[in-house]
């Protein structure tokens, strides 16, 4: 997928595609995890699409739900959900990061072989 260190880097523009490329797949799975915590909170609380979203971003955002579960279903989809949130948050976190630091890295490394 990237280049190795035999290869110089990628041209400036070709890099920024590669960034909006990981921002795109971060906002993705941002969002289709956003949508999995509303079916969640909807399903097992009964809020509305507005509170579920408000839940469901908190918890994504690292701040915490707004709304305490009343249901054993709904306390039970909060805890795995927060678990969830969390390995998101480190996930997201890997792949914008991920191109910034091998552009860095191989700026370092690259073997400039005539």
């Amino acid at each position: 997928m990237y280049e190795s260190k035999r290869h110089p880097p990628i041209a400036q523009v070709h890099f920024l595609r590669r960034l909006l490329g990981h921002f795109a797949a971060a906002l993705a799975l941002l969002g289709a995890s956003l949508l999995a915590g509303m079916a969640g909170y909807g399903y097992f609380e009964h809020l509305a699409w507005r509170d579920a979203f408000l839940n469901s971003a908190m918890l994504l955002g690292g701040m915490g739900p707004v709304d305490a579960p009343q249901t054993d279903g709904g306390k039970l989809f909060a805890g795995l959900y927060a678990l969830y949130a969390g390995l998101v948050f480190l996930v997201v976190l890997a792949i914008i990061l991920t191109p910034l630091i091998h552009r860095l890295l191989h700026t370092f490394h690259w073997e400039d072989r005539p």
